[in-house]
This record gives C-alpha cells, sequence and structure tokens, in this order.
C-alpha cells in the first residue's frame, strides 16, 4: 500500500487569478493554464500544486517571476473555446493545456507555446505533426500508448476469471476513441472474451441494456466524456454488481474497482520541466512530445467487497496503491 502523499497548495495556488490584473511588474513572465475539467476535484487541485512545485524548483515564483492564469472548462465545451479566447487575448509567455482544452487552444493561437497534459492522440488529433518532431507551437504529454489498452482487457480478465463479455465505454466521435477500442477488441479473442461498444453519449441506456445479459464487465476507455460523468460510470458500475477497470486514479478515489494507467499527477510535474524551458528560449517544434514511463495499478479493496470479489494475490502484490 502506498503512502498517501499530501502536496500543500504553495503560494496560494487555490487562488490563482481568473481576470487580467494591473500591469505586471518588469521581468515578470506569464503562464496561462486552460482546464478541461473543474478545478475544484481534489486531483485537479492536486496535479495543479505538483505543476507549481515543479516551477518553483525550476526558480520559478508565483508572485515573483511569473504570473499564473487559470480558466476552467468544467467539461463544457463551449465554455472551453471562450477561456481559450480569453487566454490568447492576454497573450501570455506559454500556456498549459490540460486534455480536450489542447484543441480549442490551438485554435485560438497558433503562436503562443502550449504544452499539453493527458491527451490521448496528439498526432491523430491534429496538434503535432509527429512525436519525435511536433513542428507547431504545441508539444507535450500523451495520456498513454495504445498497446496499454489491451493490458485493461487482460486485467478485467484475471480479476473476473469466468466473465466472458465485456463493456467497452468509448467516444468514437473522436481519434483515440477509435484507436482504444480497435487494440482491445484485437487481444478480446485470444482471452475468450466477446467486446461491446458502448457511446459514452447514452451510457446509462447502454450499461443497463449490457448488464441485463450477466457474466460481464466494464472497461471505460481514455476520454473528455468519461472525465466528466466519471461519478455516473461508477455508479452505474456498482448499480448493475459489473467489474469495471478505468483509465486513472481519481475513478477508483471515487469508489470504481481498479485503475491501470499513468500518473495525472506527474504529467504536470513534468510539464513545469518544458515550461522551464520553453521559457528559456527552446521552441516546442523542437521539444518531442513525451510517453509516459510509468503506469500505476490502483484498486479498491471496499469496492471489490461490495461485489463478492476477491481480488487475486497476483493483482494485490502488483497494486502501487490500494484503497481500503
Amino acid at each position: 500500500m502506498r503512502r498517501r502523499e499530501f502536496i500543500t497548495l504553495l503560494g496560494g495556488t487555490a487562488a490563482w487569478p481568473l481576470t487580467a490584473r494591473a500591469q505586471q511588474p518588469s521581468g515578470m513572465r506569464r503562464i496561462g493554464v486552460l482546464l478541461s475539467a473543474n478545478a475544484d476535484a481534489p486531483s485537479v487541485k492536486t496535479a495543479l500544486a505538483a505543476f507549481e512545485q515543479g516551477l518553483q524548483q525550476l526558480g520559478w515564483a508565483e508572485g515573483r517571476n511569473v504570473r499564473i492564469d487559470v480558466r476552467r472548462g468544467a467539461g463544457d465545451a463551449d465554455l472551453i473555446r471562450k477561456h481559450a479566447s480569453e487566454l490568447a487575448a492576454l497573450a501570455p509567455d506559454i500556456i498549459l493545456a490540460v486534455g480536450t482544452a489542447t484543441g480549442p487552444m490551438l485554435q485560438a493561437t497558433q503562436i503562443v507555446p502550449i504544452v499539453f497534459v493527458f491527451v490521448p492522440d496528439p498526432v491523430g488529433s491534429g496538434f503535432v505533426n509527429s512525436l519525435s518532431r511536433p513542428g507547431g507551437n504545441a508539444t507535450g504529454f500523451l495520456m498513454l500508448e495504445y498497446s496499454l489498452c489491451g493490458k485493461w482487457l487482460e486485467l478485467l480478465k484475471e480479476i473476473a476469471p469466468g466473465m466472458k463479455r465485456a463493456a467497452v465505454l468509448w467516444d468514437p466521435a473522436i481519434p483515440a476513441g477509435i484507436g482504444q477500442f480497435a487494440v482491445i477488441q484485437s487481444v478480446a479473442p485470444s482471452l475468450g472474451v466477446e467486446v461491446t461498444p458502448v457511446n459514452l453519449r447514452d451510457v446509462e441506456q447502454g450499461v443497463a441494456a449490457f448488464a441485463r445479459s450477466g457474466s460481464g464487465g466494464l472497461i471505460v476507455t481514455a476520454s473528455a466524456l468519461a472525465v466528466v460523468q466519471r461519478d455516473l460510470i461508477v455508479a452505474l458500475a456498482a448499480q448493475h454488481k459489473l467489474p469495471a477497470v478505468y483509465t486513472f486514479r481519481a475513478y477508483v478515489a471515487a469508489g470504481g474497482l481498479i485503475s491501470y494507467g499513468a500518473d495525472f499527477t506527474n504529467q504536470f510535474r513534468l510539464a513545469a520541466g518544458y515550461v522551464d524551458r520553453i521559457l528559456k528560449g527552446e521552441k516546442p517544434a523542437d521539444l518531442p512530445v513525451q510517453v509516459p514511463t510509468k503506469y500505476d495499478l490502483v484498486v479498491n479493496l471496499k469496492t471489490a467487497k461490495a461485489l463478492d470479489l476477491a481480488l487475486p494475490p497476483a493483482v494485490l502484490a502488483r497494486a502501487d496503491e490500494v484503497i481500503e
């Protein structure tokens, strides 16, 4: 079991300005942050604190030589586009874009350097030319490599050996949704599992219809829709007694069974390094998009008990964190 980490919100992170203030002091650099989700979520607060902490370790302190302007999208596409335009109009030195906020931010400016985090397919989405040579005004950090997606199904089969059917909750409207589902579908025959796509835009009816046949489990792929509907999806899995594998820890902290994915907070910490390098003169076009080097396995024993599911000792031994 991993010791819970407490990261103090440094230098007034929780009160980062939402509107432009008076002219900043000479030598002050300006960083914009565009969030696709609600900044009040505990995982987002922790990630923002890690980002500021990373900047501070590199010599950038809020109010001393850098000012950080944060806009919160709260999962609303129209609001994200509005805030992207506002941030571009502020002409900051650099912008940190999170997840699905990256596309609107790139539409708003092709001049201001952008560092993105938690993006599943920046090449397929047209954000960069390639991972090794981004080529434009953006670079950043992948949410996952597609090869990981097959491991979600393997993990689901390991914790529920009797499972014959898996519903894959996905967003078919985005390239990353198509890519993730294709990988899961490709490994299903070797595991003796039939996969059924469930559109996240009709998730309640889709999960209810799938659950009626029994012997099933869920895989929740990475997408903005899944993040926005996190609590609903976790509740549906509990309601229909379905073991479910999720893409990152926040689902398990909210009551989900098990997750396997990149560390959300660590991506913000790493992003501070890219922001530092760009503020010191390097260009996003020359900084390769980085893939995760470590994935965390997190399990929730309370949820397993509610599902009458005995997690295999091998899974518990591999877990980076066990929530009791």
